[in-house]
């Protein structure tokens, strides 16, 4: 498709073989109708951003933007619903390439239609590559797991919980992955490096798509489209790597230069370029801003002070009546940690019903940060409100399918390895709890470049 020549300055450009036309045909409608907003509900969210007071969140949201004509609770069997979608366009893209071909049957070529595609697909690969590079870059999407997600069984967690804590684990690397999207999208910025920019998108993003796919991520279908568009864009170099590489045969280069010689094609081409580096600077700012203040993923409010830990349930008193170790008893707590911020996590032999979002929303409030409950099994999270003068805690579970339990308790704190909780609990009854602080060591955090004594 690329093999041009220049006579008296005016590109001829050869004639496309039909096959060549109708794939252009249906790719063009089925990739515009998927890249375009034309959804109301895009819109919607643009038009209810406080611009003053913009959250990276935000324009995250705009970034991830795709279509959908079926929602997933109508679609529950189909990886979120929205592959059902593409079948969708690919029936009106298919319709419409059947009627453009009617309507336009002597029409020779698409080649400077093709190129004007192409830009399309650069830009909105780069602004969804530079949103994700970001919240990686600064590790937002997949955080350091918490204290209790270190005390929870493997077997408690859902398979995308343990990617993202196996990713988290490691801040550096989950960085390293940010700035090779973010270079990525660069990549796709100029026309002349585009190539390498897809060879490291196959690269990475390829696996993030089959990772997505195994461990049931839930961004399998934007993870599909970013390797899709990459895909279209890889098409056009095929030919030349194919003679290069295979062949082993000199490969023309691709001389076609569209004419920028129009005003308003000049400005069109400073307008989108300045906008979408003023897109990488605000959005880095903003990511920057929520990881260095407020992790959007993370409760804001600090803990109890002190009180960070893990804690043996040395005592229990259900009703006045002494209640000893064990780990079958629907009642009695096995143990107890603390968190650093406003979090209070229990473990108990008593189901939980599993929250199985992703965790990926923005929440302003701290009990609806549900990241560190999401996607397992394994203990009760309660969020607390501490009154450091009347030493009282208000318990509130933070699963959305326990939000009834509450727990009401006063504490008292005879030693900095000690705290006595009493005062009662979800189901109305008396307890008094007698906590003893375990000075457990964590091989993550001692390091394994220097001698650990256990």
């Amino acid at each position: 498709m690329s093999d041009i020549k220049n006579q008296d300055n005016k590109q001829a450009f050869r004639e496309w073989k039909a096959y060549e036309k109708n794939l252009f045909r249906f790719f063009f409608i089925f990739l515009l109708i998927q890249i375009i907003p034309l959804d109301w509900k895009f819109y919607s969210k643009l038009f209810s951003i406080n611009w003053l007071h913009l959250h990276f969140h935000d324009l995250f949201e705009l970034s991830k933007y795709q279509p959908r004509i079926f929602s997933e609770d109508q679609t529950r069997a189909w990886y979120t619903g929205s592959f059902v979608n593409w079948a969708f366009f690919a029936v009106i893209a298919g319709i419409g390439a059947a009627v453009w071909a009617r309507l336009d049957a002597q029409r020779k070529e698409y080649t400077v239609l093709y190129y004007w595609l192409r830009v399309i697909v650069r830009y909105r690969l780069a602004f969804v590559l530079i949103t994700y590079g970001f919240i990686k870059f600064f590790p937002l999407q997949m955080p350091y797991p918490s204290l209790s997600n270190l005390l929870t069984n493997y077997g408690d967690y859902f398979a995308w919980k343990i990617y993202f804590q196996t990713v988290g684990i490691a801040p550096k690397y989950e960085s390293f992955l940010g700035f090779v999207e973010i270079l990525a999208a660069f990549l796709l910025f100029n026309r002349k490096t585009v190539t390498f920019g897809v060879g490291l998108i196959f690269g990475f993003l390829g696996n993030v798509a089959v990772a997505n796919g195994f461990y049931d991520i839930g961004e399998e279908v934007l993870s599909t489209f970013i390797v899709l568009l990459a895909a279209f864009l890889f098409v056009y170099d095929i030919p030349r790597l194919y003679d290069l590489l295979v062949k082993e045969i000199p490969a023309k280069a691709n001389r076609f230069i569209y004419n920028f010689d129009s005003k308003r094609l000049k400005n069109l081409r400073v307008a989108l370029r300045t906008a979408f580096v003023l897109f990488v600077v605000l959005f880095a700012y903003k990511a920057w801003d929520n990881y260095t203040n407020d992790p959007y993923k993370i409760p804001h409010t600090p803990g109890l002070s002190k009180a960070y830990g893990y804690y043996q349930v040395r005592e229990f008193v259900l009703n006045k009546d002494t209640i000893p170790y064990s780990k079958t008893d629907s009642n009695r707590w096995q143990d107890v940690v603390f968190e650093k911020w406003s979090t209070l996590t229990i473990k108990v032999n008593r189901p939980v019903k599993v929250d199985f979002s992703s965790a990926e929303e923005f929440h302003q409030k701290d009990i609806d940060r549900n990241y560190e409950l999401a996607g397992f099994a394994g203990r009760h999270y309660f969020y607390y409100e501490a009154d450091t003068v009347n030493h009282t805690l208000s318990l509130q579970n933070k699963n959305k399918n326990h939000r009834n339990e509450k727990l009401f308790l006063k504490y008292d704190r005879p030693n900095d390895s000690t705290i006595v909780l009493s005062g009662i609990n979800e189901r109305k009854d008396s307890i008094h709890v007698v906590l003893a602080r375990i000075n457990k060591k964590y091989m993550m955090f001692e390091g394994r470049r220097k001698p650990v004594k256990i």
